[in-house]
């Protein structure tokens, strides 16, 4: 199994459940560990033959900034429905980090795993 990973992405969304929370865009962090074969693109050496990093990037950050959730797991599930249907990827981990959500922490949030590893 192959992994493209993106670290950190910074994206900015409403999101929260209490009332000032769905008054501004909150800062968030998205890790993404992707499976997919990276053979042919090894072997072509074109980005038409890879799973575009740059692309997941940019759909995630645009698709992000149009939404407004109350929760964290819910977001995170609605970006990997997206990854998983719209790029060549058959399993993906995401962590989405909410930083500064709990007093004394760096940041809270969830981590998923959809998909299947043997496609």
């Amino acid at each position: 199994m192959d992994i493209v990973f993106l670290r950190q992405l910074q994206l900015n969304a409403v999101i929260g459940v209490y009332d000032w929370e769905r008054e501004v865009r909150q800062p968030l962090r998205m890790d993404l560990e992707i499976a997919t074969d990276v053979r042919r693109a090894a072997a072509s050496d074109r980005i038409q033959d890879a799973l575009d990093y740059h692309a997941v990037a940019r759909r995630v950050t645009e698709y992000v900034a149009d939404s407004e959730f109350q929760l964290v797991e819910t977001l995170a599930e609605r970006c990997a429905d997206l990854i998983l249907r719209e790029f060549p990827a058959s399993w993906l981990r995401l962590t989405l980090h909410k930083p500064d959500a709990v007093k004394n922490a760096a940041s809270a949030g969830v981590v998923i795993e959809r998909g299947s590893i043997n496609r």
